[in-house]
């Protein structure tokens, strides 16, 4: 089997990439930046002459951020998509799309894999769910929905929740049982790879094999990583997102990053949990449960993987 991955030099292309090699396929690495073992595609401009002959796409380069300029997340990640698909016409096609397609205004309870929400809170959002309509386009496509991807080289996920400690207090939103279904690396890893050799068409929830209250999870990734000492303090969800429009608008005057967003908080602030009848019975995946014991080795370890 010899695949492509676009995004190869980022968390989820390269944890991909990893796999599929360890199974003894061939993977032609995409990346943005040259270098040994890369070929260049920065997806958001022209593709190669003459892409080289694969037997699966996956793809997952796109910009991934709260906030940015609108025009900087359609480029990269729907009219990225679409040169994908283009470059690959005939070729089968794994788009690495997200949760947040879904309605964010409410709980996402066992939800299946239904249409994208009409509308969005942010550029991020809404350029993911575009892009997942791009790609589904594509004759021979599947698109894989995660939430909340974490695992060996993350530098996103966990890294952001714990950005939010202040002193000996780590703020959140809403309460401690909130349930969540994360998705690790691996069982997203091995989605993609099933997805190549399967006649899957259309959205495919991925995740984690059960739902975990938040409080546990926050409670364990502190542990883990040495901060034991540290409480939890969780926001009513209108007051985090009343302060999330205030950051927001701040930052739109001045230039600089809100410290929370709107987006973040609906994410996190309510259930987001998924049905995975497709995943087990048509990609024959069964997902591992949630494990973060090792978050603090692989949050400590150098090296954060180059950006997508």
């Amino acid at each position: 089997m010899r695949i492509a991955v676009t995004g190869a030099g980022g968390f989820i292309g390269g944890a991909i990439a990893a796999a599929a090699e360890a199974r003894g396929w061939e993977v032609v690495r995409f990346g943005r930046r040259p270098g040994p073992g890369f070929l260049y595609w920065d997806i958001a401009g022209l593709p190669p002459a003459q892409p080289p002959v694969v037997d699966a796409v996956v793809h997952t380069a796109a910009h991934v951020a709260d906030w940015g300029p609108a025009r900087l997340f359609h480029r990269v990640n729907v009219l990225g998509t679409r040169a994908v698909a283009e470059a690959y016409p005939r070729t089968r096609l794994v788009h690495i799309s997200s949760s947040s397609v879904y309605p964010w205004w409410e709980d996402c309870a066992d939800r299946p894999e239904e249409e994208v929400a009409p509308w969005h809170l942010g550029a991020y959002g809404r350029s993911k769910a575009l892009a997942d309509v791009e790609a589904r386009r594509h004759p021979d496509a599947v698109v894989l929905r995660p939430h909340a991807v974490y695992g060996p080289g993350d530098r996103t996920l966990l890294p952001r929740l714990l950005s939010n400690i202040r002193g000996r207090t780590l703020l959140s939103v809403g309460h401690d049982g909130i349930l969540h279904q994360l998705t690790h690396i691996g069982n997203l890893a091995e989605a993609a790879l099933a997805a190549c050799i399967s006649g899957a068409r259309g959205a495919v929830n991925v995740a984690d094999a059960g739902p975990v209250p938040l409080g546990a999870v926050l409670r364990e990734v502190l542990d883990a990583t040495g901060r034991a000492d540290v409480s939890v303090r969780y926001l009513p969800r209108p007051l985090a997102m009343a302060a999330a429009g205030a950051s927001e608008a701040v930052a739109a005057a001045g230039g600089t990053p809100p410290r929370l967003t709107r987006y973040a908080v609906s994410q996190l602030g309510r259930q987001r949990t998924y049905r995975l009848d497709r995943l087990r019975g048509e990609l024959g995946v069964e997902p591992i449960s949630t494990t973060l014991a090792d978050a603090g080795k692989w949050l400590a370890e150098p090296g954060a993987p180059r950006p997508e």
